[in-house]
């Protein structure tokens, strides 16, 4: 098979690139930074190629149908994922790279791609527990949520023959550059906030189960011309539990305060209201990120069950402790 895998210096595609390679797949994948995608093909079990590639360019397009020349499947993971930014930066990463991706596939009669979408969809300062595809989606949170929102719109209309929309839910494992990095920093400078509740509810995923629903998305039937998937460890967890087993793995100290929400929201709204109107630069909490701590959200992963055959490999406990243990040899 060969694969194309856009933004695959990133962390899961990076993690898909090797999967695909260690599998026997002629694999090519997409970037920007020189320097990411040497480490992806230092660590990559068997050859792949990178292409360097900026979606949104002049001749994006152009390069990419050149990169899926005969691909029989594109996994698009390319997309800016942040809390805070330039609408119109989220919109060339997120819709514009996704406009490409689709044009590309139809004229080089790609016949599978994966989108990669978020179940920050689902998100809307509420607690909402076992969430399913077909679930009622609230206002976007903010610019992120809305171009991703308006991607998968895209997805769907676009026609392609056979395509997987999947949701993985709050990544973690080596090669995180987000998510455990920004709870390690808070952990280490002082008391972690908790807001309205340290038993709300959460779901992880760690890398390898991700990437092993990424690969039956693209090597097993679909039952439907567009089918979607939620995608989490399938193990929901306290927050003050997590953060637990955190502190334990990674060697730090588990400080909390409780902070009331309507508090930390003001304050947030504040920040965010003086980072527009100064530098523009991302201010130290949003509404949203704080919000993610604040209310429970987890996932119905039935269907990636039932319709996939996807069984989770790596534990949330087993996953942190690998986490760690890498995070201990590359910090060295």
């Amino acid at each position: 098979m060969k694969l194309v895998v856009t933004g695959g210096t990133g962390f899961l595609g990076r993690h898909l690139v090797w999967r695909a390679a260690a599998e026997g797949s002629d694999v090519v994948f997409t970037g920007r930074n020189t320097k990411a995608a040497a480490d992806v093909i230092r660590h990559s079990p068997a050859p792949v190629r990178w292409q360097a590639l900026e979606h949104g360019g002049a001749d994006a397009q152009r390069i990419l149908a050149e990169t899926a020349h005969n691909a029989d499947a594109i996994v698009h993971c390319a997309a800016l994922s942040s809390p805070w930014g330039r609408y119109e930066d989220f919109r060339r990463a997120n819709v514009v790279s996704t406009t490409e991706v689709l044009a590309v596939c139809r004229a080089n009669s790609v016949r599978r791609l994966v989108h990669i979408s978020t179940p920050s969809l689902y998100f809307g300062f509420a607690d909402s527990l076992a969430i399913r595809e077909d679930a009622d989606l609230p206002v976007p949170a903010n610019d992120y949520v809305r171009t991703k929102l308006a991607a998968e719109a895209l997805v769907k209309q676009a026609g392609l023959p056979e395509v997987a929309i999947l949701r993985p839910r709050a990544l973690f494992g080596p090669w995180d550059k987000t998510l455990v990095p920004r709870i390690l920093r808070v952990m280490t400078k002082g008391p972690i906030p908790i807001m309205r509740s340290g038993d709300i509810q959460l779901d992880l995923t760690y890398i390898d189960n991700a990437v092993d629903a990424a690969w039956l998305a693209l090597t097993n039937p679909l039952p439907r011309a567009v089918s979607i998937y939620n995608v989490s460890n399938g193990e929901p967890r306290e927050l003050l539990d997590v953060l637990s087993v955190m502190a334990r793995e990674f060697g730090l100290p588990l400080r909390t305060r409780k902070v009331p929400w309507a508090l930390v929201e003001l304050f947030a709204h504040a920040l965010e209201f003086s980072a527009r109107v100064g530098s523009g630069r991302e201010p130290s909490l949003t509404r949203y990120s704080a919000g993610v701590l604040a209310f429970s959200q987890t996932l119905d992963i039935s269907a990636l069950r039932d319709e996939l055959g996807w069984r989770p490999t790596v534990s949330i406990d087993e996953g942190i402790r690998r986490h760690a243990n890498w995070w201990r040899e590359y910090q060295t």
